[in-house]
């Protein structure tokens, strides 16, 4: 009886376990797929409810890897990544292709020197780019490409002087059409790094405070007119307020584009030193007052010249006259001294006083 009893009883036990199996399995594949999607790069820490992933240089160097694809903020620093090579964050994601969440990167102080084309593929969806401090000295042309939801870009104190002329190239050739703010301080750039500014429709702020230049030519000031929505940030530039700061200085009299007018300060020259370009009259800057009174110091130098030729030429003509002119005054100065001197022997001799007498 026992034995036919579990004879009957197998099937259930059998399927039994066969549920508790899947059950287990499925347990598991739960399991290890929460832990693949919370998996964080080793030297980094995360925080899924933020969705920020920071990696800092104290524990490793380089780009990390299997960067969770659910980052929306990826913060690298010190990690002494010295080029950023195209395509280099596509394969930082843990599946080895983009990061869709992510709308966020700052890769502050991290000795980049080298930004090649495409650097930046694997990010589609990036608002903030953050590539401050750093020493970059080559930007390729294609450094920006792809970037096309770009609102703000960082690139504070991190350009050499070589490559601050190559971002021209590669902000036009970025498709940074949304972006809303430039950040430029502390590059000592000599003038506006956007060739065309037309190309931004979206440019919103352009900050280029403590930087070298002296004044805004007239294409940059043209442009400018045209983007009304753009503010600029010009404070602790060393301007040099003569003549050349004309277009410039009706730019600021006229418009309210430049946010910080009341910090801008004359350079040069010296007599105008820490001199508010508020404060400038347009007789400072008028290229015509300038122009025509070094044309007019010129002409009167020309015309003493004149004076001067002519009163030698005449002295040439006149060469026998002043001789003789010059002559009969040295007679009559020898005479009248010959008369000085017979009065002075009188009266220095009482003998010959008395003779006379």
């Amino acid at each position: 009886m026992r034995t036919r009893a579990c004879t009957e009883r197998r099937p259930l036990c059998v399927l039994a376990t066969v549920r508790w199996c899947c059950w287990w399995c499925g347990w598991a594949a739960i399991l290890a797929s929460g832990r693949a999607d919370d998996a964080c790069p080793q030297t980094c820490a995360c925080a899924r409810d933020s969705g920020t992933v920071s990696c800092l240089g104290d524990g490793g160097s380089g780009l990390p890897s299997h960067v969770p694809v659910w980052t929306s903020t990826l913060i690298l620093r010190g990690r002494n990544v010295t080029t950023l090579r195209g395509g280099a964050f596509a394969t930082t994601a843990e599946d080895g292709g983009e990061l869709p969440a992510a709308s966020a990167l700052s890769l502050s102080g991290n000795s980049i020197r080298a930004i090649e084309a495409d650097a930046f593929a694997g990010l589609p969806h990036l608002h903030l780019l953050d590539l401050s401090h750093n020493r970059v000295e080559r930007i390729s042309d294609g450094a920006f490409r792809g970037l096309r939801e770009l609102r703000t870009l960082c690139l504070n104190e991190t350009l050499a002087p070589e490559s601050a002329a190559q971002l021209s190239a590669a902000l036009a050739a970025g498709d940074l059409r949304s972006l809303h703010r430039l950040e430029l301080t502390g590059n000592r750039l000599r003038s506006v790094p956007l060739a065309r500014l037309d190309a931004f429709q979206q440019l919103h702020q352009l900050v280029l405070v403590n930087n070298s230049i002296r004044s805004l030519g007239r294409d940059n000031v043209s442009g400018l007119e045209r983007q009304r929505r753009t503010r600029v940030y010009l404070a602790n530039n060393p301007f040099r307020c003569t003549c050349e700061l004309e277009a410039f200085y009706w730019w600021l009299k006229n418009g309210s584009q430049c946010a910080d007018v009341a910090l801008l300060r004359c350079a040069e020259p010296e007599a105008r030193r820490g001199l508010a370009l508020e404060r400038l009259r347009a007789e400072d800057v008028d290229c015509l007052n300038e122009n025509l009174e070094a044309v007019s110091y010129v002409f009167l130098g020309i015309v003493l010249a004149l004076i001067g030729l002519v009163f030698l030429m005449v002295l040439y003509l006149n060469r026998g006259g002043i001789k003789r002119w010059l002559n009969n005054i040295r007679e009559a100065c020898r005479d009248q001294m010959e008369v000085y001197h017979y009065r002075y022997e009188q009266d220095s001799d009482p003998r010959l006083a008395n003779v006379a007498v």
